[in-house]
């Protein structure tokens, strides 16, 4: 299995038989998509397509473990999605849940540049919680973001980000944006000691992706945001791998909830929002939090944890970062889902104390760090 990758995939269906001659399918559609009786004898048989290696019972019906040849991949990262769920991503009641890596994947995909450890040497700490918020909303002045940004910084927050929904509107264009908000935080954090680094988002149409990143970076940004379900999945593994580029990149997940939340179908939250941004290069990872408005359970915010965190080849961990819903009043069930190896992200319940913002952002560093 040196030269095999390993993916599970969870077919709904309770009959056993039925369930094998779907993953017999998957192996072959995810591969030489002919007809099982005509695949070549020889290499195209014995390695390019693919083999069932396990079947096991389990909730909803059965995991098939389904290995596939690094040839297969062609030494490219797309090339390696679309070998994981391509064809089958279309099939009904068939879920991909997680993934085995196989040696050299650092070929096509070194993962992210700096991973957890490295966000906690930039946030100048040994380890977390770290806090992220976002200045908001879309329609506001250049002028009245990067206020909100300054006093994000004079409360110490680590990391200030653009909201999703800002991009280059004409309220607030990207590089007016970009260069006040900069210079707000770089204000604050000489004032304060603390190193608060802004995040704009980079998510735009064509090449204007990679043009806003590393105008973030000669601008002096901390990082970079973009939804890699809009700008593509590659984009980040491109800017992890530029040695000249060097600046962390954050997930946000906008447009990719139907790839989790389709029931029976999709890939699992512990794939989509943990293994695959690792994959894609990305530091740390938004999702929306439990008992939030979006409807994500407990236990598939602590999945999403462990696809953040567990081994895989020598691909960093990255951190998590929950946002939406997320209050003063919820951190004690917050911290005992997640510990200490996480990004809080907090928005609109900071946004509303606007008047004393700066002392809002103090008393929640307290709470989440106390203890």
């Amino acid at each position: 299995m040196a030269n095999r990758f390993s993916a599970g995939y969870l077919i709904f269906d309770a009959d056993y038989e039925t369930a094998k001659q779907r993953a017999l399918n998957i192996t072959v559609e995810q591969t030489v998509e002919i007809p099982r009786d005509i695949v070549p004898a020889g290499y195209v048989e014995d390695e390019i397509l693919g083999r069932l290696e396990a079947l096991e019972a389990a909730d909803g019906g059965y995991v098939a473990e389904i290995s596939y040849s690094f040839d297969d991949v062609g030494g490219d990262f797309l090339q390696l999605l679309n070998v994981l769920f391509g064809n089958s991503s279309i099939l009904s009641k068939t879920r991909l849940v997680w993934m085995k890596p196989c040696a050299g994947l650092d070929a096509i995909t070194p993962g992210p540049r700096f991973g957890r450890d490295g966000l906690y040497q930039l946030a100048g700490v040994s380890g977390g919680p770290l806090l992220m918020s976002a200045i908001k909303p879309v329609g506001l002045s250049t002028s009245e973001l990067a206020r909100l940004a300054g006093d994000f910084a004079c409360g110490g927050m680590d990391f200030v980000k653009d909201d999703h929904g800002l991009v280059d509107q004409k309220t607030a264009p990207f590089s007016e944006r970009l260069a006040a908000c900069v210079d707000a935080i770089g204000e604050a954090n000489a004032k304060t000691g603390f190193r608060t680094r802004f995040i704009p988002n980079i998510t735009a149409q064509g090449g204007q992706t990679l043009e806003r990143a590393y105008e973030a970076k000669e601008k002096g940004a901390g990082g970079v945001m973009l939804a890699p379900a809009l700008a593509g999945y590659d984009i980040a593994r491109q800017l992890a791998a530029d040695a000249n580029f060097g600046l962390p990149v954050i997930a946000h997940p906008a447009f990719s909830g139907a790839n989790v939340v389709g029931g029976d179908c999709g890939f699992s939250h512990r794939f989509y929002f943990g293994t695959l941004q690792r994959l894609m290069g990305v530091d740390a990872a938004v999702y929306p939090n439990f008992g939030g408005r979006f409807g994500f359970s407990r236990d598939e915010c602590r999945s999403i944890v462990d696809g953040c965190s567990e081994a895989f080849s020598d691909i960093k961990p990255i951190l998590p970062a929950p946002g939406g819903g997320m209050t003063f009043e919820r951190v004690p069930e917050m911290k005992a889902a997640y510990g200490k190896d996480v990004i809080y992200l907090i928005g609109g319940a900071l946004i509303r104390e606007r008047e004393t913002l700066v002392d809002a952002c103090r008393r929640l560093g307290e709470t989440v760090r106390a203890g």
